[in-house]
């Protein structure tokens, strides 16, 4: 399933992932996350936030999008205007509960705004729903760093129903 999408803007374009993809949603990834694990690291206890990430955030969000890109049981579309990536989506289905789940989401910050992200997620609801899902999830944080992402979910019809995390450094 690939196509133009009425979402945003009328270069853009969501298709399938491929490798030569990689390098670019890894550079877009870091730079939309920074101010999300900036927020994370200001809001988080400091002990357990190193214990997540002693070798820097960065090493281990460019790993899991590695992974992700790589995984076989988890479909990835990028959106792309005017020839470059400037956003994906990481979908994985549970079919034991007939569950899609967006597992990662990002947006370039120089097209943030724009809509892309929203199409981005509206693409994988509508390409869960012709999978068979009847439910659609997706999870983020509630520190303010991860408020546009709160928004944008929302916008697009998603409710929130909230789950309570506790950490504590052993």
């Amino acid at each position: 399933m690939t196509g133009f999408t009425d979402f945003c803007c009328e270069k853009m374009q969501i298709e399938p992932y491929s490798p030569r993809h990689l390098d670019s949603v890894i550079r877009l990834s870091l730079r939309a996350w920074t101010p999300v694990f900036d927020s994370i690291q200001n809001t988080m206890n400091a002990d357990v936030y190193r214990a997540f990430y002693p070798n820097h955030w960065r090493v281990s969000q460019q790993k899991a999008v590695e992974d992700v890109c790589a995984a076989e049981d988890t479909n990835v579309w990028v959106a792309i205007d005017a020839r470059s990536t400037v956003g994906f989506v990481a979908v994985k289905l549970h079919s034991e509960d007939r569950m899609g789940e967006i597992y990662m989401v990002a947006v370039d910050p120089d097209f943030q705004g724009r809509g892309i992200g929203s199409a981005l997620i509206e693409f994988a609801v509508d390409w869960m729903k012709h999978a068979g899902m009847s439910i659609a999830m997706v999870e983020t944080g509630g520190d303010p760093g991860h408020a546009a992402a709160r928004h944008t979910y929302e916008k697009v019809g998603f409710d929130l129903w909230p789950v309570a995390r506790y950490f504590k450094k052993l």
